[in-house]
């Protein structure tokens, strides 16, 4: 029985690895910069989910093979910002910082949505989630997420526009690339990244 488990958790990781590896391109680093706004998180480990600082948005500033990233956080309703520096480990978009951190941009079309996977190591051990950033307004869908193993996608807010409706190629490209994993879909607009979208944090 043990044995089963691991050969179906080892053949779902491998399933992740090959959508992810499919996604990677080459990154035009002159395209990526500015605002994002953080819509969507995926992840194994429901610890990320439950974290209480929850990402709201990013500015990206980019200067030679260095990636300036200032986050906007909403901690318990406060607004926090860090601002790190990283620099570029290739060119498919891979971007190392400090911290044993790693940002990894795995699909854009630059104007409209960007999926990145975040790797950090946390108390001694090593979490991966998946990101989906949109450079439009807000919307979304509601914080009750699809749970890993069930096929229930997150009901749509009555006050917010759905994702499909913002980008429908990034949308589904997410939800493809998340189908194995818990997914968190963000609802609330994020009074904390339109303080960082309007340089007021």
């Amino acid at each position: 029985m043990e044995a089963r488990l691991t050969c179906t958790i080892l053949g779902v990781l491998a399933v992740l690895w090959v959508q992810v590896a499919a996604a990677m391109v080459e990154l035009d680093r002159q395209k990526i910069g500015g605002f994002w706004r953080e819509v969507g998180v995926a992840s194994y480990q429901s610890l990320v989910l439950m974290a209480p600082k929850r990402v709201e948005g990013l500015f990206l500033t980019l200067s030679g093979s260095n990636l300036t990233v200032k986050v906007a956080y909403n901690s318990s309703g406060s607004c926090e910002i860090e601002r790190i520096v990283g620099s570029e480990i290739d060119t498919t978009g891979k971007f190392a910082f400090p911290g044993h951190r790693e940002i990894h941009v795995l699909d854009t079309d630059y104007e409209g949505y960007a999926i990145l996977r975040v790797s950090l190591m946390w108390r001694g051990r090593s979490f991966h989630v998946l990101k989906y950033f949109s450079k439009l307004g807000p919307g979304g869908l509601c914080p009750a997420a699809a749970l890993p193993g069930t096929a229930h996608p997150a009901p749509l807010c009555p006050t917010a526009r759905s994702l499909e409706d913002e980008d429908l190629l990034g949308f589904w490209r997410f939800r493809e690339l998340t189908a194995d994993t818990g997914l968190y879909l963000a609802a609330r607009p994020g009074r904390c990244a339109e303080l960082l979208k309007e340089e007021l944090i």
